[in-house]
């Protein structure tokens, strides 16, 4: 069994700040990444942020340095918590946020994803 599920999302004006969280937990296999998609209407969903469990980050283009992805030092391989740091928000980041975790298992051994239900963050002032 499988729980993804994220929080923190909300209604913040442009130039503000917001965190997201994101709770992962298998009852079997190990969570080797966790990353942040976003989908706003009308478009198709993008990757915002991810990072592996050895600590690797990377992000979607157009964050510029403006999120942060980052871990809780308190976890195991088969539960995590993932945040989302966002900074300087502006309308174009308006959008459902969806938290995903890729989980290594099963017999013959693959990865599957899993997502969460997603976060509404909405930059309006």
């Amino acid at each position: 069994q499988v729980q993804v599920v994220e929080s923190g999302g909300g209604l913040v004006q442009p130039g503000g700040s917001l965190r997201l969280s994101c709770h992962a937990s298998v009852s079997m296999g190990n969570i080797v990444a966790m990353g942040w998609y976003r989908q706003a209407p009308g478009k198709q969903r993008e990757k915002v942020a991810k990072i592996t469990s050895d600590g690797i980050e990377s992000y979607g283009d157009f964050v510029k340095s403006r999120f942060t992805i980052s871990r809780d030092a308190a976890e195991t391989t088969a539960e995590k918590t993932m945040y989302l740091q966002m900074n300087n928000l502006n309308s174009e980041d308006t959008a459902v946020y969806y938290c995903k975790a890729d989980v290594l298992g099963g017999n013959p051994m693959m990865v599957v994803d899993y997502w969460g239900q997603g976060t509404q963050v909405t930059v309006s002032s």
